[in-house]
């Protein structure tokens, strides 16, 4: 076979045609020991150019970059400028005062001049609920009231190029709900601004703005409870509020602890004490016009209740018992988990209520002693937990600030004439008064 091949490759030559066609489009000859010829030339170049276009499309500098957004030209621009301190309520909804929020509201306009046929600003609170009536409905789960509206232009403007200013105020009253984000709801306080021009463009603005609420501390908190049918008694020792932020410490006195008969005596060992601080939050969603039906009518709510542990400790040493008086004293520091971001205590009108309770469970067993030699004590084998429950307050630091009424100068009413009127005058001798000192010495 080989002979054959090149006899026949010898033999074309002959012709002309024959000879131009062999070197122009024939591939070269294949030595006698290979079987499969090479892929043609133009596969291989269609092969790299697509290596080469897969490579350009998939590649990273391509799919990265994107056409830059050009926002809209705008009339006009808003900022906002806060002058009055942050938002804080001292003391409970029932005494606090408010707080009184102010500052100036600006406008940039950028076209040599721009009319506003409207504009004004409203105060919203808005209660968005985490377990809706109807999850699709957005009724049921977010509603927004309005507390207050500022109307700054009474009648069409013209507004020059430049900024303008517009100085507003509000005395926040005090019974109102701090801000809050649990995990049943949420409440938010924002402002929202809306500018009208006379073309019918709106220019808006919208800020955020956080309402804390500060309870003054007092004097300790004390409490008694008693424990039937034993004698034992507890007197402990709370402070009148705690914060997320910080220790605070608490005592405790458990008396009562002996018991004694005509040749024995029977006491009570403290052995283990444990306390925690437990966050109650309660809900009532409520459910718009369209889903009444669900909860039986217009005004009512699905009721969410839930319970977390935000601090706990187990106390197993560290108290002083004195058998002789039959007490025993205990004081340790508490502090709140701050990874688990407590709450503070909160009662709205709308339903939500943020609560904290504090447990104390103490464990006490029960040992018999001769009078004779009450150190040689003997457990009976009989045990009680001792359980107790206290309402707490945790609230914000109130730190230096006051009430906005309490750092106001006082008024010119209120101040008395300066200096004060002498309407009373006498006058008396020198002698006669020398005459008197004399005669009290003798």
């Amino acid at each position: 076979m080989p002979g054959r091949l090149l006899a026949f490759v010898r033999a074309g030559p002959s012709s002309s045609s024959t000879k131009i066609d062999i070197k122009a489009h024939d591939p070269p000859l294949l030595p006698p020991y290979s079987i499969h010829p090479p892929p043609p030339q133009r596969s291989q170049e269609r092969t790299k150019m697509d290596h080469l276009k897969r490579h350009t499309l998939t590649g990273r500098h391509y799919s990265e970059k994107k056409s830059p957004k050009i926002d809209p030209k705008r009339p006009a621009k808003m900022d906002m400028e806060v002058e009055s301190p942050p938002l804080v309520f001292y003391n409970q909804p029932q005494s606090s005062t408010g707080a009184l929020f102010s500052g100036q509201l600006k406008v940039q306009v950028t076209d040599p001049t721009v009319t506003f046929e409207m504009f004004e600003m409203r105060l919203l609170a808005t209660v968005t609920t985490k377990k809706p009536v109807s999850h699709n409905c957005p009724d049921c789960t977010t509603q927004t009231t309005e507390i207050y509206k500022w109307e700054f232009l009474k009648a069409p403007t013209l507004l020059k190029n430049g900024d303008h200013s517009f100085p507003f105020s509000y005395l926040l009253p005090g019974h109102l709900p701090a801000t809050t984000h649990g995990s049943l709801a949420s409440l938010d306080y924002h402002l929202a601004a809306v500018a009208t021009s006379s073309t019918g463009e709106n220019i808006t603005y919208q800020r955020s703005i956080n309402i804390k609420r500060a309870v003054m501390p007092g004097n300790d908190k004390h409490s008694i409870r008693v424990f039937p049918p034993t004698d034992l008694t507890a007197h402990v020792t709370l402070p009148p509020v705690i914060h997320p932020i910080g220790d605070f410490g608490m005592g405790m006195r458990l008396s009562g602890l002996n018991t004694k008969t005509k040749d024995a005596l029977t006491r009570w060992r403290l052995r283990k004490m444990s306390w925690r601080i437990e966050e109650n939050q309660k809900f009532v969603s409520p459910a718009c016009p369209k889903h009444a039906q669900k909860v039986g009518g217009e005004g009512k709510g699905v009721l969410h209740d839930e319970m977390r542990i935000i601090a706990h400790e187990e106390v197993k040493s560290g108290w002083k018992t004195d058998f002789e008086e039959g007490n025993a004293d205990v004081e340790f520091k508490a502090a709140l988990n701050t990874a688990l971001k407590p709450l503070c205590d909160v009662e709205s009108p709308n339903g939500l209520s943020i609560t904290h309770n504090l447990v104390i469970e103490m464990v006490v067993a029960e040992e018999w002693a001769p009078l004779k030699k009450p150190n040689q004590a003997t457990p009976t084998g009989a045990a009680r937990v001792l359980r107790m429950q206290f309402n707490i307050v945790l609230t914000e630091r109130s730190g230096l600030g006051v009430s906005w009424d309490e750092e106001q100068p006082p008024m010119y009413e209120d101040v008395p004439a300066s200096p004060p009127t002498y309407t009373q005058m006498e006058d008396f001798n020198i002698e006669e008064l020398d005459n008197e000192v004399d005669r009290l010495h003798l």
